[in-house]
C-alpha cells in the first residue's frame, strides 16, 4: 500500500497493484484498473518510486525481473 495527498490535501492509502496508469497533466492523475481516477500531489515520479518500493517490499519487483529475463531467454 502507497500513501499518497489528494488534491485538496486529505490523505488516501492505495494499493498499488491496482494502479493501472499514472500521468502528468499538470496534477498527477493516477487511473486503476476499475477506470477510477485519483488526483493527488506527487509527482509521477515520486508515486512510481513509492509503487516501486512497495513491489520490492512484497516480493513482487524481484518476480517481474525474474520473468522479464525469462521471456528474454526464448
Amino acid at each position: 500500500m502507497i500513501t499518497l495527498t489528494k488534491i485538496n490535501n486529505d490523505q488516501i492509502t492505495v494499493n498499488a497493484i491496482y494502479i493501472e496508469r499514472i500521468e502528468s497533466f499538470p496534477d498527477t492523475t493516477i487511473t486503476l484498473v476499475n477506470q477510477k481516477k485519483l488526483f493527488v500531489k506527487e509527482s509521477e515520479n515520486e508515486v512510481k518510486e513509492m509503487m516501486i518500493d512497495f513491489y520490492k517490499m512484497i516480493g513482487l519487483y524481484q518476480l517481474q525481473k525474474e520473468v522479464g529475463e525469462q521471456k528474454n531467454e526464448s
